[in-house]
């Protein structure tokens, strides 16, 4: 598994763009980067670094995956009939961390990974703890009974409080439980970046 050791939010500040509308995310007070040469104009992005600023934008939004991950999505994205660049985001959405992170159930999606880990949940009854678990239709999805005084799920109810879930997702937050009712659709997934990109980068 892929440590994120750096701070949560110097993604958002190398991007200049506050990928998971975090509030508080430096780029809400100021768009450009760190550092006393943050403000110096930058040249015309090409092509290639246009592809790999979108790349690095999405393995860091669902929690920093690793290059050999994700290019594994990628391949079963293209392997799969239709939509490489759609199909590449719902198989990451359907991620258990991810799924974790939708329902609120924790803050962020670092937190997410870690909680997943740390084998606070169950999936149709059966403990995973695995953060790139794929979850299928049908699938429940709840928090153990031991886990549920976590001081991170009451933390997570600020978050929750002003961002609706997904509707592929039932959630349950007072019984600590959701559902997977479909596969997540492109437009239902709130991502900050062009993933047509991301195939263009991988098929040169």
């Amino acid at each position: 598994m892929t440590k994120r050791l750096e701070a949560k939010h110097k993604l958002d500040r190398r991007m200049g763009q506050n990928i998971w509308g975090r509030p508080k995310s430096p780029v809400n007070r100021r768009e450009y980067g760190p550092g006393q040469h943050g403000q110096r104009r930058k040249g015309k992005a090409t092509d290639f670094g246009t592809q790999l600023k979108a790349k690095q934008k999405v393995k860091g939004y669902y929690g920093n995956i690793s290059e050999r991950q994700f290019h594994k999505y990628y391949q079963e994205a293209v392997r799969i009939r239709g939509d490489s660049s759609a199909i590449l985001i719902g198989l990451l959405e359907r991620r258990l961390d991810a799924l974790v992170y939708r329902a609120k159930f924790v803050p962020t999606v670092f937190a997410a990974r870690q909680f997943v880990n740390h084998g606070h949940l169950t999936v149709n009854g059966r403990r995973v703890n695995i953060p790139s678990y794929q979850v299928n239709v049908g699938d429940e999805i709840m928090i153990r009974e031991s886990s549920r005084k976590l001081a991170i799920l009451e933390q997570a109810k600020e978050f929750a409080s002003h961002q609706n879930s997904p509707g592929w997702l039932e959630i349950d937050r007072d019984n600590f439980k959701g559902k997977v009712l479909s596969l997540p659709k492109r437009e239902e997934i709130q991502l900050p970046v062009n993933e047509q990109l991301i195939v263009e980068l991988y098929s040169k």
